[in-house]
């Protein structure tokens, strides 16, 4: 397993941008394909977005397409999301997570470890 911390969240009002950092613990990440969930309170967890090992194919949620980017770094073992026109349903607290799979998945099931979450608050 690999150890995940993510940053970068906070209070941001509606329209603006926000972006989540995800440093990963081992020098492996390269092998890992990672994704970015988030859970809003009272709500289900769900995928926003992954980005395969080599960070050529990338994979979006409907509802954050042509807002949000992925992108990894593997020199610095680190994934990013990059937010934008953030809207007040965006408000969640995130969490990366690493798959073996290194294609990437959309099943939580595929990913085998989880940061601990950053809050994304959202002011309408």
């Amino acid at each position: 397993q690999v150890q995940l911390v993510e940053s970068g969240g906070g209070l941001v009002q509606a329209g603006g941008s926000l972006r989540l950092s995800c440093a990963a613990s081992r020098r492996t990440f390269s092998t890992y394909a990672m994704g970015w969930f988030r859970q809003a309170p009272g709500k289900e967890r769900e995928l926003v977005a992954t980005i395969n090992w080599s960070g050529g194919i990338t994979y979006y949620a409907d509802s954050v397409r042509g807002r949000f980017a992925i992108s990894r770094d593997n020199a610095k073992n680190t994934v990013y999301l990059q937010m934008n026109s953030l809207k007040p349903e965006d408000a969640a607290v995130y969490y990366c997570a690493a798959s073996e799979t290194r294609a990437g998945s959309t099943l939580g099931s595929t990913y085998s470890s989880w940061g601990q979450g950053t809050t994304v608050t959202v002011s309408s």
